[in-house]
């Protein structure tokens, strides 16, 4: 009976054990629950990305016959001809104009 007891603290102490020290990993990803909400700033009409430059980005990429598609507040499409036909370049509509996509 008495190795019964022993056996059972002994499960009970390593348990304890494993229990703390999965306490201790799970707060080292500094995991806050909640909810963030994302913030998108609006740079003023001075500081995007002008179209001429992204025309001109798109010119020096490779794409013949550049021209301006689409400007939207996060984003500036220029079309034109590549290689193998039409293509299309995206732009982020910040300064400097950083490819998004081809």
């Amino acid at each position: 009976m008495t190795n019964l007891f022993a056996k059972a603290a002994i499960a009970a102490v390593i348990a304890l054990g494993a229990i703390s020290a999965t306490t201790v990993t799970a707060s080292a990803n500094d995991f806050h629950p909640g909810f963030h909400q994302a913030r998108y700033d609006h740079h003023p009409r001075g500081r995007m990305c002008s179209p001429r430059l992204a025309v001109e980005k798109a010119r020096d990429m490779g794409l013949r016959r550049a021209r301006i598609d689409n400007v939207t507040p996060r984003r500036v499409v220029v079309d034109g001809f590549g290689r193998r036909g039409p293509d299309r370049i995206v732009f982020a509509n910040v300064p400097g104009c950083p490819l998004i996509r081809r």
